[in-house]
């Protein structure tokens, strides 16, 4: 059996995704507040610290201050949205060697009430001197061309049709709509029509970066979370039942003349979780998936394993990883970043919404759920990005 030495025991999700007044780092320490009694934990007992920069200039100094805490670890690691896996996989390597005890791992961003250009910015990863965004800033490549143009060789490559795309925007409203928060946060983003969905309703909306359109791209919103990872003997005395990290992989892609950009860095973060976890795709009840767009989905569910590379059409469609199906795993079941929250790093939403699903607190709770994967990407598909997979379990 898996060793079962570092578990999640309390998360937050800010509720909000339109605060404005409100600053990251307040939306940091109220999620971390929040997180914190959810575990039946006080700030005293955090000894690790981790921080992907997200509200400071100073990552890992500005948060430490803020929060009045002298932690034994602080953890930097910023890839991008896929920064919380890696600081999952982090905190449970840290408290295996007992190194720590008690981390926290918290977000906050207000990128809607900033009106920040997440998808629309020619800017790169690094700016135009440096050397992995030289070649794409001058030209003008913006971070949603990265990906429609990953989503045109899939196309050219294996078939892949835009109704089989949208078929994931279907399926993740479905779970939308089940959800208040992701409710609510579509009123107050003033998205039009809401309600479920049909695949004809994607295919003939508004194109944004042709193959993909309006209901295939995440929303801009402001939010934040915060997760605890204790280890096994604080675990034992928490507010709510562990959820174990089982297994945790990670994973960097870039563009060079031998690589298809059609493969993500879960290609190389995904077998290495599920081989720690001695666990298969086809176990997960749950996958939670980094959905900045539709491709990000299909790639990475094809990397990860739950299918083959060019079959991920075929694996969406028909609306078989919804909550209530059977023989595939339930997906992005709060909403996603399509139709719940994208703040702009999506990957702790991942994992607070598959300890829910293991807890059985979600608003589309996958029936006697006891694995689940969350997997988020950082960076931009078809140019360098970065893949972090964790594996969760009861």
């Amino acid at each position: 059996m898996t060793e079962r030495n570092a578990s999640i025991v309390g998360i937050h999700e800010y509720p909000d995704r339109l605060v404005p007044g409100k600053s990251a780092l307040q939306i940091k320490a109220a999620s971390a507040s929040a997180a914190l009694e959810d575990a039946g934990l006080t700030w005293k007992d955090v000894d690790a610290v981790y921080d992907s920069g997200d509200a400071s200039s100073f990552p890992g100094l500005g948060i430490q201050e803020y929060f009045d805490l002298h932690p034994r670890i602080t953890d930097t690691t910023a890839v991008g949205g896929s920064s919380f896996e890696f600081h999952a996989g982090h905190a449970r390597d840290a408290i295996r060697a007992g190194r720590a005890n008690v981390a926290l791992i918290t977000y906050g961003s207000t990128a809607r009430s900033q009106a920040f250009a997440i998808g629309t910015g020619t800017g790169a990863i690094g700016g135009a001197k440096d050397p992995a965004a030289n070649m794409e800033v001058p030209w003008g490549q913006t971070l949603i061309s990265n990906y429609g143009m990953v989503a045109n060789r899939h196309m050219h490559q294996y078939g892949t049709t835009p109704e089989q795309l949208a078929a994931i925007s279907v399926t993740t409203r479905a779970h939308a709509m089940r959800n208040p928060d992701a409710v609510r946060a579509m009123t107050d983003l003033r998205f039009r029509d809401i309600g479920e969905i049909t695949v004809e309703d994607v295919v003939n909306g508004k194109m944004i970066a042709d193959p993909l359109h309006r209901l295939e791209c995440c929303m801009i919103s402001d939010g934040g979370g915060a997760v605890v990872i204790a280890s096994e003997e604080v675990a034992k005395s928490t507010r709510k039942k562990p959820v174990w990290i089982l297994g945790a992989g990670e994973g960097i892609g870039f563009v060079d003349n031998k690589n298809d950009i059609t493969i993500s860095g879960a290609a190389q973060s995904g077998p290495a979780a599920f081989n720690e976890a001695g666990l298969r795709p086809d176990q997960m009840d749950v996958a939670m998936i980094y959905d900045s767009f539709t491709i990000t989905v299909l790639t990475c569910l094809e990397d990860l394993g739950f299918c083959k590379k060019g079959e991920g059409g075929a694996f969406v469609e028909g609306g078989r990883l919804r909550w209530d199906r059977l023989g595939a795993p339930a997906l992005n079941t709060d909403g996603g970043g399509l139709f719940s929250n994208h703040p702009g790093m999506r990957g702790i939403f991942l994992l607070i919404e598959a300890v829910r699903q293991l807890r059985g607190e979600s608003t589309s709770q996958r029936e006697g759920a006891k694995y689940a994967v969350a997997h988020g990407n950082g960076g931009r598909l078809g140019a360098v990005h970065a893949g972090g997979t964790i594996i969760l379990g009861n």
